[in-house]
């Protein structure tokens, strides 16, 4: 399942990597993959500011490919499919630039991990958030640390025991998701390349350093997200858990 896109541009020491795929943006291995590899490249440039973007004005990421989930054979390959969004995250992490998430629109499950993990996130109105694992039989593993450390325990309780709920963008900006959220995609891009184009003045070796100070903490994550990622991997290889995401995707 290699039909997806993924571009890179750099200007003026701000990187913006853009992604895509035909079913909502939704995340297969071979995009996850090539996505942590494209921020990791992005270490020997010289950048202050990174933009994680994706294609299209209707979705921003749907979490994880449902033909994938369904295809999944093995405890290995399982393991290796969730292990994708451990990849991605912990390219952020590494990454010497600041990461911004723009989210145009809606993100569920992975998608809000790959926000969370983020350093920054601007947001339109329409950019609801839901964690819909335990809807379909797994739960939010792997990308727990990185919501749960952005908006709190007993939010992360709120918010993954109600899998069928929208959150809306309002609720992410109080819960600190969201940085600012704005009335328009349009709107949207005028703030981050306002915010951008002050960033990118300032000395990408003090920005580099809040960043590591900002991630302090974390470096037990190295561990903690693949052993997630193989309890996750287990979950979704349940009678229960594929059975729901079939019937889910039969009726998509």
């Amino acid at each position: 399942m290699s039909d997806f896109s993924l571009h890179t541009a750099v200007e003026n020491r701000v990187a913006r990597i853009t992604f895509g795929h035909a079913s909502s943006n939704a995340m297969t291995l071979e995009l996850l993959e090539a996505l942590a590899q494209s921020i990791d490249a992005l270490n020997i440039q010289d950048i202050s500011v990174l933009v994680l973007q994706s294609e299209g004005d209707r979705v921003f990421c749907a979490g994880a490919n449902f033909d994938q989930l369904l295809a999944l054979s093995s405890a290995a390959e399982a393991k290796a499919f969730f292990s994708g969004f451990a990849h991605v995250m912990l390219a952020i992490r590494r990454s010497k630039a600041l990461v911004i998430a723009r989210v145009q629109a809606k993100a569920v499950g992975g998608g809000v991990g790959l926000i969370s993990a983020c350093d920054y996130a601007i947001a339109s109105e329409s950019a609801s958030i839901k964690l819909s694992e335990i809807g379909i039989g797994i739960a939010p593993l792997v990308i727990e640390p990185a919501v749960t450390r952005k908006i709190g325990v007993g939010a992360m309780a709120e918010f993954a025991l109600h899998p069928k709920e929208w959150k809306t963008a309002i609720w992410a900006k109080e819960h600190k998701l969201y940085q600012s959220v704005y009335t328009s995609i349009s709107h949207l891009d005028q703030a981050i390349n306002e915010l951008c184009t002050e960033l990118s003045a300032y000395s990408p070796q003090a920005l580099s350093a809040l960043k590591a100070a900002l991630w302090e903490g974390t470096d037990h994550w190295e561990d903690l997200l693949y052993a997630r990622a193989e309890a996750s991997g287990k979950l979704a290889l349940t009678q229960e858990a594929q059975g729901i995401i079939q019937a889910f995707k039969n009726r998509s």
